[in-house]
């Protein structure tokens, strides 16, 4: 097993395409062509992180938070980063980063916080703009069928819960080969007129590479005529935060109190209480605050995430509660899915969970 196998299966679970434009996820150390010893999981790097690894004879570390988000323009040991870079490359460690791309999926960061609060009908808080194109081929009616599934099986057609979703028209398609030509149908040198279906499919950006080839190994053409549209259409499996449902309502203290023991949450900030059941809960894992006007336009009771500034609080007004349980507390089930992920996928592999408490805040 290489590096390159295990960011496959990583970003393949989550696209680096979702990632936020101030990101540096992916991999940060490392050639991608070394053989991996083992993977060890933490939420941060830092030099207790890296003296793990060495101590296991690991040369893997999963993080999701980058050791380095800004460009760093000397390695002299000054600081954290620096030293953990440095003893990383000494002892050819490899550091790899999912971040607010694993953060951006379904079943990324805030879906794992939905699924330990135990909430259902989950959807994204704020989904992704400008992720999907629209796909447009056209192909003899008698193997329509055959390039649909092609498509499909490769990623194309899914909206919402629906998958296998395109539109067809026929029509006639007319070409001419010349004489370097070796057409499916008709002949080089003479017009063709060939009945065609026209099938529009959608395809999330990420896939597009795929679903073309897909596309083109199982048209029967010589040369493929197809088109794709950029969308502006909002991308519903992908992006900031979540919304779920509590299958039955909870009384606001009782919730707060079970969602500290939860997270295990040295405490809480929380803003006033509505004195009315909870039922809709708003997530995102880190520093959500940017997201609490959509939480509160969709008609959350509560809004659980991290790094809210004093006068943010102030934006609940009467309408939602604010829940700070803390940045740390709110991402620390990451770890948990990213062991699941790669352990689905490669079973009998060495990977463990780091024992270090990279938490680098304290409560009395």
């Amino acid at each position: 097993m290489n590096i390159q196998q295990i960011t496959n299966i990583l970003e393949e679970f989550a696209p680096l395409s979702f990632q936020e434009s101030y990101d540096n996820a992916g991999l940060i150390v490392g050639n991608k062509n070394s053989e991996v010893t083992g993977v060890l999981i933490s939420l941060d790097i830092t030099e207790e992180v890296i003296d793990e690894a060495i101590e296991l004879g690991y040369n893997f570390i999963l993080s999701h938070h980058p050791v380095v988000m800004g460009g760093i323009k000397r390695f002299n040991g000054n600081n954290y980063t620096e030293r953990s870079i440095i003893k990383a490359i000494k002892n050819d460690i490899a550091i790899y980063a999912g971040h607010t791309n694993v953060d951006s999926v379904m079943t990324g960061v805030n879906g794992k916080i939905c699924e330990k609060i135990g909430l259902s009908n989950c959807k994204i808080l704020s989904p992704k703009i400008g992720e999907l194109c629209k796909l447009v081929t056209f192909v003899p009616s008698a193997h329509a069928e055959k390039v649909r599934v092609a498509m499909f099986e490769a990623g194309a057609g899914h909206i919402g819960n629906y998958d296998s979703c395109s539109y067809n028209t026929n029509g006639e398609g007319t070409f001419r080969g010349n004489d370097q030509s070796s057409p499916f149908v008709g002949e080089k040198g003479k017009v063709h007129h060939e009945p065609e279906t026209r099938i529009e499919t959608i395809v999330p950006l990420h896939k597009k590479s795929t679903v073309i080839k897909a596309l083109l190994n199982a048209h029967p053409y010589e040369e493929v005529a197809y088109d794709v549209y950029t969308l502006s259409n909002t991308y519903e499996q992908a992006g900031s935060g979540m919304l779920g449902i509590l299958e039955t309502p909870e009384d606001e203290i009782s919730f707060l109190k079970r969602i500290k023991e939860i997270f295990n949450a040295g405490s809480i900030r929380y803003t006033k209480i509505k004195n009315k059941p909870i039922k809709k809960v708003a997530v995102c894992g880190g520093a959500g605050s940017f997201l609490l006007n959509k939480a509160k336009a969709l008609g959350a009771d509560i809004f659980i995430s991290g790094d809210f500034k004093y006068h943010q609080f102030f934006d609940a007004e009467d309408d939602i509660i604010i829940a700070d349980i803390g940045h740390f507390e709110s991402e620390q089930f990451t770890k948990e899915l990213f062991f699941e992920l790669l352990t689905k996928k490669i079973p009998n592999f060495a990977i463990r969970l780091s024992n270090v408490n990279t938490n680098p805040i304290k409560y009395l």
